[in-house]
């Protein structure tokens, strides 16, 4: 069964609304769920994966490698992966990036642990935006570095906390997650320029940044990234639903830092070979999948207009807008005085849906609703929201 269909030829459309059945196939966000939630048999709106099949043109380019049968070591310097992540920066952000400053990991939480253990000792300040990832808390807090935190949007907060003496770095989500917040040229050059005055280094994050929505523009840290010390790590993986085909890359700024990093992951952590369908599923994305992935996020951009407009019937006091980047809803109930663990307990017991409370992030009273998924499923996603909090009012 596939959740992904392609019909034409020029003018290609793609199916989003079959629904593929992810049970059964070791799916943290399906079969996992139990593990957070405590009860099998949710219907899950968590983890940032999407619950539709990958391109068509990706895994046209995955059949073809298999046919080849041979998997042995492999290499991600080579020119098809670097003039890929070349052309897609270059066609959707307008960007020329040096490919020179190319590195690989397997995953982007790998690199940013990687990048925190050269550019850090235990006991540092790591500077991260509020609400947080709850991935960066736990890469920053198992490294034993100390996890300081600035409100979105809170410039003043952000320059006390990097203007601290041992403050190291800032770990930049670019676009936010939770909240889907999309940075400004200005904000970001703003933030260099911070970065630059208080020797803080700056590792931005910019996973979700294929998702931007209509009328917000992503700018990556390269184009403002200066002289300071910087990395930036992405992966095509969000953006195109393979995360468990692992497989990141990012750019470091510095020679002497790129040849470091290179040299522990290489030796110190044996990851000299990627994962060969990790490069192939790269490789086929960047330079064939572009009329997928927007056609995905116009799908999604949909999911999140019936949520506003649900919300917007049910409880108007909340005034909620989609995010700007991303099919992660951030909603903030705590308007409406509804406690987070009631509401819990009503969606798990009652409605049968799992939604990430926001206190996973630092936030209580608010949700995180995935909406990666057929339209079905997020209708079911926000009339059980609605029930609950109406249930609790």
């Amino acid at each position: 069964m596939t959740g992904t269909k392609r019909t034409g030829t020029a003018n290609a459309h793609y199916d989003f609304d079959t629904v593929v059945d992810r049970r059964g196939t070791w799916c943290v966000q399906w079969d996992g769920v139990a593990d957070r939630f405590g009860v099998d048999g949710l219907l899950p709106f968590t983890i940032s994966d999407m619950d539709f099949a990958t391109a068509p043109e990706v895994l046209d380019a995955l059949r073809a490698r298999l046919e080849h049968g041979v998997f042995g070591y492999t290499t991600w310097r080579q020119d098809d992966f670097r003039s890929a992540i070349a052309h897609w920066y270059a066609t959707r952000y307008g960007t020329d990036i040096d490919t020179g400053r190319l590195v690989y990991g397997p995953s982007v939480l790998n690199q940013l642990s990687q990048l925190l253990r050269m550019w850090t000792a235990p006991g540092d300040g790591v500077v991260v935006h509020t609400p947080t990832y709850d991935g960066f808390r736990k890469a920053v807090t198992g490294l034993g570095r100390e996890l300081r935190g600035a409100p979105v949007g809170d410039e003043e907060a952000l320059e006390r906390e990097l203007a601290r003496p041992d403050a190291k770095v800032l770990v930049l989500c670019s676009p936010h997650n939770p909240t889907g917040r999309v940075w400004t040229g200005e904000e970001l050059g703003r933030t260099a320029s911070l970065a630059r005055r208080y020797g803080v280094a700056v590792i931005s994050d910019e996973i979700h940044a294929d998702f931007v929505h209509a009328g917000h523009a992503h700018v990556p840290w390269t184009r403002v990234a200066g002289e300071g010390r910087w990395a930036l790590i992405t992966s095509a993986s969000k953006s195109f639903n393979f995360p468990a085909l692992t497989g990141s890359y990012g750019l470091i700024g510095d020679p002497a830092d790129r040849a470091e990093y290179l040299r522990r992951m290489e030796t110190a952590e044996g990851l000299a070979s990627p994962a060969v369908l990790s490069l192939t599923a790269h490789i086929a994305a960047y330079r064939e999948g572009g009329a997928w992935l927007d056609a995905a996020r116009a799908y999604v951009a949909g999911n999140l207009a019936l949520v506003a407009e649900r919300l917007r019937t049910a409880f108007p006091e909340l005034g909620w807008r989609p995010p700007q980047a991303g099919y992660l809803a951030w909603i903030d109930l705590n308007p409406l005085g509804v406690g987070e663990d009631a509401l819990q307990r009503v969606l798990i017991d009652r409605e049968k849906v799992a939604i990430m409370p926001g206190s996973v992030y630092g936030a209580p009273g608010c949700v995180r609703l995935n909406l990666g998924c057929p339209r079905s499923k997020a209708e079911a996603g926000a009339e059980a929201l609605v029930r609950a909090v109406r249930a609790l009012r």
